[in-house]
């Protein structure tokens, strides 16, 4: 039998939209725009750090990272988020979601510094502490995706939740645009102080000495955002949900959500007693498996597969478009006007496919709802895959490329306005407040998982079968067209799953979760 709901809770989901959201927006958005501007801008520097510290002058070719320092650069920064959404997911539940909210920053400023001051005798120093900087600059990312979801998810009114937790998350869109925006700046500021001839031109002058600053104010520039938002999030109150739900305080509750709603709101102490009295199960528990166990599967499995697509195409964009002939050839350049070139391409596709999908989003989740917009979004990165596979010949030759850069933006758009979006919301929504934090990291570390996937294993797989169709240092793999088809299979396994997902919109959290209910009602039902 369900229980009344909390007066404080009641009035949360009923509030008319106010500053204070957009507040919390703002403060929890620009975390995610840091997260992405430091995730993603590695795809922009991986090629400059290859002729920065791996040049063979012999080689009629620039200097590329080897295999395995490549897939360290690439992935050391999921490997450290993985690791901080299970650690902070689990925290945020059992401390309280503002006590870890600004450590997580915090970790951020201090490793994006750290990684643009990555020092060493030999480049291999210097690759071993760049990933040990990206490392722990994972950590703070991870510990951000849990906590601003369900920061974000717990503060707002349950008609416009959905958007409010996807503008939160669209600020990654901002991060990537930002991310390629700066790197053509810097990059062409130094172009024009330090002009270079192209490598094919003058094999040592193409890289000169100064380049070694691009890289490094590109990775730097990632704390600035961040750092200016520290102090707003020390300020934000605890949720109102984990101080009634969880620490039962619903005195204080009622007091800190006055001060934000600027309503005055009144809680009977006997009747509050009454409604919180719950079941304390936890995760491990047949009750939380018997209510949310699929859930948490269907949740963890559709992020995990999106996330094998969407980092295999973020981080690998700039190789896939240098095969179809986007990009010119490494060799008819110098290296920071390489730079400009795959920050140019990376910044196009953010801006016509990545940043509209993410508002798409936000403009229909609580009209269409998260199931179908999630649904809808697979299957078209389904089919826009398979039609960039199967002509994959016609879209290299001659001068397609424009037809092939069209297509993959559109998969990006359809990323966005649909699973990289909903992946992120409905685990902030449908599970009880004492485990919401940390179903989330789970579910988020599931998706990091299928990053990691993608991150190694498309470096590798996406090599060609001839020595001419592979970078140096790689084994054969089964080339590019084979990869995108096996992309379409990842996406069409996480359509599959994504028939398990509930549908949370319109709904309180309590009622998504189930948290209102008795545990008599699993019996009984």
């Amino acid at each position: 039998m369900a229980r009344d709901q909390l007066r404080v809770l009641s009035a949360l989901d009923s509030a008319r939209t106010q500053w204070y959201h957009f507040t919390a927006i703002i403060i929890a958005g620009m975390g995610f725009f840091t997260d992405a501007y430091d995730l993603f801008c590695v795809s922009l520097i991986t090629k400059l750090l290859g002729r920065v510290y791996y040049t063979d002058l012999s080689s009629p070719n620039p200097g590329t990272l080897p295999p395995n320092v490549a897939a360290f650069v690439n992935g050391s920064a999921f490997i450290g988020t993985l690791s901080g959404q299970l650690f902070f997911g689990w925290l945020g539940d059992r401390l309280g979601r503002k006590k870890v909210y600004g450590f997580t920053l915090l970790l951020m400023v201090v490793c994006s510094i750290t990684s643009g001051m990555s020092f060493g005798t030999t480049p291999k120093a210097v690759m071993a502490t760049l990933c040990f900087s990206r490392f722990w600059l994972g950590v703070g990312i991870g510990g951000d995706y849990p906590l601003s979801a369900v920061i974000m998810s717990e503060y707002a009114n349950k008609k416009t939740r959905g958007a409010f937790i996807a503008a939160v998350f669209a600020m990654q869109g901002f991060g990537i645009l930002f991310g390629g925006i700066v790197a053509i700046i810097v990059s062409a500021a130094f172009n024009n102080h330090y002009s270079a001839p192209p490598y094919d031109v003058d094999r040592a002058g193409s890289t000169r000495k100064e380049a070694d600053f691009v890289w490094r104010i590109i990775v730097v520039f990632g704390a600035i955002p961040a750092a200016l938002t520290f102090y707003w999030r020390m300020k934000m109150p605890e949720t109102a949900r984990y101080t009634a739900l969880v620490e039962k305080n619903t005195k204080q509750a009622t007091a800190d959500m006055s001060k934000v709603l600027q309503e005055d709101i009144s809680e009977d102490d006997d009747d509050a007693k009454s409604v919180i009295l719950g079941g304390n199960w936890g995760l491990f528990s047949r009750q939380f498996l018997r209510r949310h166990g699929l859930h948490l599967l269907a949740t963890m499995s559709t992020w995990f597969f999106l996330d094998i697509a969407f980092y295999s195409q973020n981080l690998f964009q700039k190789d896939i478009f240098s095969k179809v002939g986007w990009i010119p050839e490494a060799s008819t350049m110098s290296a920071t006007e390489e730079v400009f070139w795959i920050a140019r391409a990376q910044t196009l596709i953010a801006l016509c496919g990545t940043v509209p999908g993410y508002w798409f989003t936000v403009a229909f989740i609580d009209v269409i709802g998260r199931f179908w917009i999630q649904l809808m979004g697979f299957f078209m990165m389904t089919v826009f895959m398979l039609g960039l596979a199967f002509p994959y010949n016609y879209w290299i030759q001659g001068n397609h490329h424009v037809g092939f850069v069209v297509m993959y933006g559109f998969t990006f758009f359809f990323a966005n306005f649909g699973p990289n979006a909903t992946t992120f919301i409905v685990p902030a929504e449908i599970f009880p407040a004492r485990l919401r934090s940390t179903c989330h990291g789970i579910s988020a570390a599931a998706g990091k998982a299928g990053a990691i996937v993608g991150s190694f294993g498309f470096l590798y797989a996406s090599q060609g079968k001839r020595g001419e169709d592979r970078s140096k240092g790689y084994s054969a793999g089964i080339g590019v067209r084979n990869s995108l088809f096996l992309l379409a299979i990842s996406n069409l396994m996480g359509l599959i799953m994504t028939l398990f997902v509930p549908e949370s919109k319109g709904k309180s959290l309590e009622e998504i979760s189930r948290e209102n209910e008795d545990e008599m009602d699993d019996y009984n039902a």
